[in-house]
């Protein structure tokens, strides 16, 4: 049943696709996940692009509304919307320091805590609109694509 997720190009492409979307894991883990299935390149970067983008203007737009009523559902939940939106405050000082290109390398460089959904995040703290940190992240996100698949190929070739 679940030998298609490995057996096809599809099944490939979709397990690629939705391991990016995963929050800490995201495109860091999706596209080397693509790469070592042997999916073709472009085809692993697509996939692994698109999934880790497609929670973003989600994440933008509601987050605030859905921590809100997370609190108000249970309060077993504030300790742990507290350090996001700690996290979101303490990420977003560079964002506001460097704006465009601040939101674009906080997103793109590989590091822990950083990319497409801290990134969104931190833009929804700050109020910014979608039209406005869509492109800093989509850019952040190619960038953390060419250090990622740098990273992977090198790896590769150490084995």
């Amino acid at each position: 049943m679940i030998g298609w997720l490995t057996g096809t190009t599809l099944g490939k492409l979709t397990a690629t696709f939705f391991i990016s979307m995963l929050p800490i894991v995201e495109l860091r883990g999706g596209l080397p996940y693509g790469i070592a299935l042997d999916l073709p390149y472009l085809a692993a970067l697509a996939a692994a692009l698109v999934g880790n983008f497609v929670p973003v203007p989600f994440i933008i737009l509601y987050i605030k509304r859905v921590f809100a009523w997370m609190r108000r559902k249970s309060g077993k939940f504030d300790g742990i919307i507290t350090r996001l939106e700690k996290k979101a405050h303490l990420k977003g000082r560079v964002v506001q320091k460097y704006s465009f290109l601040g939101l674009v390398l906080l997103v793109g460089i590989p590091l822990p805590g950083t990319g497409a959904w801290t990134g969104a995040l931190v833009a929804a703290f700050l109020d910014m609109r979608v039209r406005r940190a869509a492109p800093a992240i989509a850019l952040g996100l190619l960038m953390a694509a060419a250090l990622t698949t740098a990273a992977t190929f090198g790896i590769i070739h150490l084995f």
